[in-house]
């Protein structure tokens, strides 16, 4: 048993979870100071939100890759620098401080110009990633989820609000917050940061236009000013319209050409257990997506339902000590676009049935 589990048994839930970051924050401001807060060596790009977060993550990592730019990596899937990735293994989107540190200490090491960290709203709320300095904020979207630890939606969203409350002018004078203007809570997202550019698909100052949707890839053309991009993303999938609009507008923060952006975009081949297609032969198509709240469920069955030509089986749980109460709105949903739904026991983190 570590550490973190034993004190959990020692001490009353509610007491537990109002003390717990300040754990992180004690260790956060220990493990900075002793190795001397290795990220200001980089230009760290955050990318929050509910859903969304890791698809951007790895777009912006190839895109940034692919021009030549030596950059870190931190996701639910993996993390690492270049094309050496190591999987995630660990429960966490963002780790304990001292590990992420690690972690980023290496990669400075290493030489990585930029990282691209994916940060939950958790990370944020227990200071895990207390005295980093982000030069771009990207906000996906905002949906029903994790209200278990948070309590409230307002709760959840301040949470995610601080990263762009932690956005901080680099060397170059980098400092600035990317929103998805077509979410509810844009305006909210756009008030800590300085300079801002929206993007959309119904508004924004980055908009996407002529969007054509296939089971293997979307394509689409981006304009914003006089600017205009002709995008071709090899993740399926509507929602990767608003991930690979975020991505150009990473690209254009930090100057990559337009042949830059493209290119790098339609570098990506896949990202695990993103619309991940599995193909062993078998007469049917078997699909693996990370869709766990209602919102990337219904997203995911309206996009597959349509092009589904005989019966759609839908194989899904939900995590044990995690938010309980989407579990019948996803279950609902399933329900509406599936011919068959299996509900298995998925990750029940030690709670029996």
């Amino acid at each position: 048993m570590n550490s973190r589990k034993a004190v959990k048994k020692l001490i009353p839930k509610k007491l537990f979870k109002k003390v717990e970051p300040y754990g992180h924050l004690a260790e956060s401001v220990l493990m900075q100071t002793k190795s001397q807060f290795p990220a200001k060596k980089m230009v760290i790009i955050g990318i929050t939100g509910t859903n969304g977060k890791t698809t951007t993550c790895f777009m912006v990592h190839k895109m940034l890759v692919e021009a030549g730019y030596k950059t870190g990596l931190m996701t639910t899937v993996a993390y690492g620098v270049g094309n050496n990735l190591k999987p995630q293994i660990a429960h966490m989107t963002t780790v304990s401080p001292g590990l992420l540190l690690k972690r980023i200490k290496k990669m400075a090491d290493e030489g990585a110009e930029y990282l691209v960290l994916e940060t939950t709203s958790h990370a944020l709320a227990q200071f895990r990633v207390w005295g980093i300095k982000y030069s771009i904020a990207v906000f996906t979207n905002l949906t029903h989820e994790h209200l278990d630890y948070h309590g409230t939606f307002e709760n959840y969203k301040k949470a995610k609000l601080r990263l762009f409350k932690m956005t901080n002018a680099n060397k170059d004078g980098l400092q600035l917050g990317i929103i998805n203007a077509d979410d509810p809570s844009s305006k909210d997202f756009a008030k800590p940061t300085k300079n801002t550019i929206t993007y959309g698909i119904k508004s924004g100052d980055l908009k996407a236009h002529n969007i054509q949707l296939t089971p293997s890839q979307i394509s689409f053309n981006a304009q914003v000013n006089n600017d205009s991009y002709d995008i071709v993303c090899h993740v399926p999938g509507s929602f990767n319209v608003y991930n690979a609009l975020a991505t150009i507008a990473v690209g254009r923060a930090l100057k990559l050409s337009k042949e830059q952006i493209e290119q790098g975009i339609a570098s990506l081949k896949a990202v695990e257990g993103r619309m991940t297609q599995i193909n062993e032969g078998q007469k049917f198509a078997v699909i693996v997506d990370f869709a766990h709240t209602p919102d990337s469920f219904e997203k995911l069955f309206t996009d597959i339902r349509p092009v589904v030509k005989g019966r759609l089986i839908s194989v899904f749980g939900s995590a044990g000590r995690r938010d309980e109460a989407k579990r019948a709105i996803q279950g609902e949903i399933a329900g509406k676009y599936s011919d068959i739904v299996v509900l298995t026991e998925e990750d029940d983190r030690d709670i029996d049935g």
